[in-house]
């Protein structure tokens, strides 16, 4: 965090002395410009106090009413901006401010031939051009608020791309109630004060998500098992029927790696606790899944029962930790217990406590932990939350202020103290922790999902854009409940959806009480037969997914990628949000878009699995020209080595050569961060009598296992596979 000067918190009277200034009045329909309810609402243009650079290609703006010395501090950012020298010449992005008397506004004038993306968590097209989003964290069932333009998350970002393929980026570093306007340039007005805004500007849009990692962080390298399929269910009770789904996907054989387990588990819904009849010896249940090759992901919400025999509110009311009212008293809003109190994220000694809750609850077995309906959901609140005037009483870098100050960032706050708890309890091993509510550089401590989706076909083809778009907007850790969370999933839905789904970085199966069960095998022999041949698509590529993860903690590139990134200066692609990249190599077609638009140039297409081209539910493969593609065999878990066979997929470009990557390491720990790892970079030529030479040269110091045997298989152009040989210590 920046260090931050409480008395220069002066911002809503920033505004009314600006009467000097020409003053705007707006028009309701105006594009980028607020509802007709504040017709008569007034935006005086308002100066700059310092613009310059703060790092290659990054440029900050500093409006007045803030000294750059000292800002808020940002929860987006990782590193203090410093300005040094001048914003460059013929430097083609610069904001414009205004405020109201109640409103501070940042417009950046866009030309119209950029596609504008990015904006995080939102339904919607994948191209953001002509679209509004609301930046207020709602708890959204089905997406029916407002049609989805607001949903579980904020993310104060746009990335533009130009005809030419070079990209810019915004950050509007302001966390208060906000409204994102993308439809005559990029407008950001938000219910707060003055912001800084910072623009990055690069060659291609791959190198400006490495910038935006740069600046808002990198996500850490998952544990390996959290890339397998996971299922899910609100919810699993009482435990026998969680040995019941365990035992059901061993027996049919179909590939998972994660159980998870929502909040029927808990005594009277009371966090961190179990219910004493129906999950009575948690220990000994997650043992018996860990002795079959499952993890287990256990959630927590952020709503704490009011029971003064409950431990946990006695230690939180001790403490004073809990959310209270503009007249300071306890607030209380009713969530599944009933009456709750919600812990003041802001209090670092609150965010202490509460990781220290994870030690003697992680010593169960669980393995990961979910915060769910930390936006905060409040069930009685005002549209759905607390109320705005609550306070927040800060501390550190962080000063007092209303939720809606805070309300953006309560769900990171919530897992960045989680995540530091679960690391803390179990230092050796690397966190999972699955966040619905979060916030631009959120992928610092959480993946996520896009929230309580329906199960219909509009929704599955949504998924795409949603993921993309977040990948987009730095969290490349992402996907969809797949199947549906809300309302039945019929056997055609589930049998397209788990078909694509299967290629997404987050890959979980997910339904709500009330709804049809969501297993595989609970819509017919056919389906299921679908549902094994999708999952074992995905288990054979965890080799080159796994690597695909390693490249996005690294460099900030996504997982899931639009297909124009493949030429961002082709302009036919821009549009395109059914088809998708997983990383440079892997192109996913799904059964419903056989016009989808594919990038020019050589794609082969791909066969993983016996029989899957004949599968009318299965997503084409494609395989790029020039590309190795490290895949391994299909396995139940990813505790079973799926690298022996290791295949090395070659698929030659014009000139007769290829190249990959292979990561590897224990896929758990942090011994990587010390050199215990292998990345190969193979290179694979063909000679003149149709046989292959691959040359491999590594990095880090992790061996090759002895016993593992390379095949070599070519892809042909009609996606048939021969054999070239099968070298050894590759």
């Amino acid at each position: 965090m920046k260090s931050w000067r409480p008395k220069t918190v002066v911002w809503l009277g920033l505004a009314l002395s600006l009467a000097n200034l020409p003053a705007v009045r707006v028009a309701a329909d105006e594009p980028g410009k607020p509802s007709a309810s504040a017709t008569a609402e007034v935006f005086k243009a308002v100066g700059v106090t310092a613009a310059g650079q703060i790092g290659d290609g990054a440029v900050l703006y500093v409006p007045a009413g803030l000294r750059p010395e000292a800002l808020p501090p940002s929860f987006s950012l990782v590193k203090t901006p410093a300005l040094g020298g001048p914003v460059p010449a013929g430097w083609r992005v610069t904001p414009r401010f205004s405020a109201s008397a109640t409103r501070f506004r940042a417009h950046v004038p866009v030309d119209d031939k950029v596609d504008l993306y990015g904006g995080g968590e939102v339904a919607g097209p994948l191209r953001r051009n002509g679209t509004q989003i609301k930046l207020w964290n709602t708890d959204n069932y089905l997406y029916k608020k407002e049609g989805g333009c607001r949903l579980y998350q904020s993310h104060p970002w746009i990335m533009g791309v130009r005809a030419d393929g070079t990209a810019f980026g915004v950050i509007f570093d302001s966390t208060w109630k906000a409204e994102l306007d993308c439809r005559a340039g990029l407008t950001f007005t938000c219910e707060g004060p003055a912001f800084p805004v910072l623009i990055l500007e690069r060659i291609s849009p791959q190198a400006l998500l490495s910038a935006l990692a740069d600046w808002t962080g990198h996500m850490d390298l998952p544990p390996r098992w959290a890339l397998g399929y996971q299922q899910c269910r609100y919810s699993y009770e009482p435990d026998t029927r969680v040995r019941q789904v365990a035992a059901e996907f061993r027996k049919r054989q179909l590939p998972c790696d994660v159980l998870w387990v929502d909040i029927d588990y808990m005594h009277g819904y009371r966090i961190f606790t179990f219910d004493p009849v129906k999950f009575a010896q948690p220990k000994k249940l997650n043992d018996d899944l860990h002795s079959q090759g499952f993890h287990s992901v256990w959630m927590i919400d952020p709503g704490v029962k009011v029971d003064p025999a409950y431990s946990v509110y006695q230690e939180g009311s001790a403490r004073q930790a809990w959310m209270t009212t503009a007249a300071g008293q306890e607030y209380q809003g009713k969530v599944w217990p009933g009456p709750c109190v919600f812990p003041d994220f802001t209090i670092p000694a609150v965010r202490s406590w509460w990781s220290g809750l994870y030690r003697d609850y992680l010593a169960q077995g669980i393995d990961g932990v979910w915060n769910d309906m930390n936006e905060p959901s409040v069930f009685d609140g005002p549209d759905g939350t607390m109320p705005e005037t609550n306070l927040h009483r800060g501390g550190g870098d962080l000063v007092a202020g209303p939720h809606r100050q805070y309300h953006n960032v309560y769900g990171l706050l919530m897992v960045r103290a989680t995540r530091e708890g679960v690391l803390a309890a179990r230092p050796e091993k690397r966190p999972f922790v699955l966040t619905r509510s979060s916030f631009l550089g959120g992928q610092r401590y959480a993946a996520t999902w896009t929230g309580d989706n329906m199960a219909s076909d509009e929704h599955m083809r949504l998924s795409i854009p949603m993921s993309l778009t977040l990948g987009l907007s730095g969290q490349p850790f992402s996907g969809p409940d797949l199947g549906g969370y809300g309302n039945n999933a019929t056997p055609e839905l589930w049998a397209r959806w788990i078909s694509v789904g299967v290629f997404l970085p987050f890959c979980r199966g997910h339904s709500e009480k009330g709804a049809n069960d969501k297993e595989p095998w609970m819509f017919g022999p056919a389906v299921e037969k679908t549902a094994r041949m999708a999952l074992e698509r995905r288990y054979r590529l965890l080799p080159y997914l796994y690597t695909c993860f390693q490249t996005a903690a690294q460099t900030g590139l996504p997982v899931m990628r639009p297909v124009f990134f493949a030429d961002a200066t082709d302009a036919s692609l821009r549009r395109e949000e059914q088809a998708f990249l997983i990383g440079d190599d892997l192109l996913v077609q799904p059964a419903w878009a056989p016009d989808a638009a594919r990038p020019k140039g050589l794609w082969h297409p791909l066969t993983l699995v016996a029989g899957d081209g004949a599968d009318p539910h299965q997503a084409q493969l494609f395989i790029r020209g020039g590309a190795v593609l490290p895949v391994g065999r299909a396995v139940q878990h990813t505790g079973e080595r799926s690298d022996d066979p290791l295949t090395l997929l070659v698929c030659f470009d014009k000139q007769g050569c290829a190249e990959g990557r292979l990561y590897e390491d224990a896929g758990d720990g942090f011994g990587y961060r010390a050199g215990d790892y292998r990345l190969a970079h193979y290179k694979a030529t063909r000679r003149a009598d149709g046989q292959v030479d691959v040359q491999v040269s590594a990095t880090g110091h992790r061996p090759v296992p002895a016993e593992r045997v390379v095949r070599v298989l070519v892809v042909e152009a009609d996606g048939r596979q021969r054999a070239a040989g099968t070298p050894q210590g590759l």
